[in-house]
Formats: C-alpha cells, sequence, structure tokens
C-alpha cells in the first residue's frame, strides 16, 4: 500500500491501469485532451502490479482500474472522473493540483 502511495503522490495526476482496459483507455484520453500529462501506471506491465492492484483495492479502489489519483488523493474510478468532468469540477482539480496551467 505504501508502493501505491508513494507513486499517487509523486505527479499532480496519475493514473493506475491496465493495457487491455477500454475505459482505462478513455480516461487517459480525456486528461490528455484536458492538457494533462498524467503519469501511467499499467499493473498488467509492472512487476508487482498484483501486489498494487490489493493494496488500490484496500484504499478502496472498486473497481481497481482506472484508479485516478490528482494532487496524491484519490479521486476514484471512470464514473466519478467522468461526473466531475461533466460538472466542470474536473479541470479546476487539475489546475490546482498544477497537472495543468490555463
Amino acid at each position: 500500500m505504501d508502493k501505491v502511495r508513494d507513486l499517487a503522490s509523486r505527479n499532480a495526476a496519475v493514473i493506475f491501469t491496465k493495457s487491455s482496459c477500454c475505459m482505462c483507455h478513455s480516461i487517459k484520453t480525456l486528461f490528455y485532451e484536458l492538457g494533462a500529462s498524467p503519469a501511467i501506471h499499467e499493473l498488467d506491465r509492472e512487476a508487482n502490479g498484483k501486489e498494487m492492484e490489493w493494496a488500490l483495492r484496500g484504499l478502496g479502489c472498486n473497481p481497481t482500474v482506472p484508479a485516478v489519483f490528482i494532487g496524491g488523493k484519490w479521486v476514484g474510478s471512470a464514473k466519478d472522473v467522468l461526473s466531475l468532468h461533466l460538472d466542470g469540477s474536473l479541470k479546476q482539480m487539475l489546475m490546482e493540483a498544477k497537472a495543468i496551467w490555463f
């Protein structure tokens, strides 16, 4: 769990994904379109990906991917991120975390 928290706090925006997850791809694309360059950790390609997936589950991430962190804080999964985007608060969160500058 410490590894996940450490990785989540290293960048303004962090997304834990799996390479075969279509919702993960959609969330990554949304962040790129908003001008953010999130740190991406693909659990199925990480040596300790299974352990990180269990740690995410322990933090309350269900489903475990995509797991989005902004400013070191867990934001949620795809459903949560899309809701924030639709109400306009996702962009503000990214600006406050200095993941985007406009």
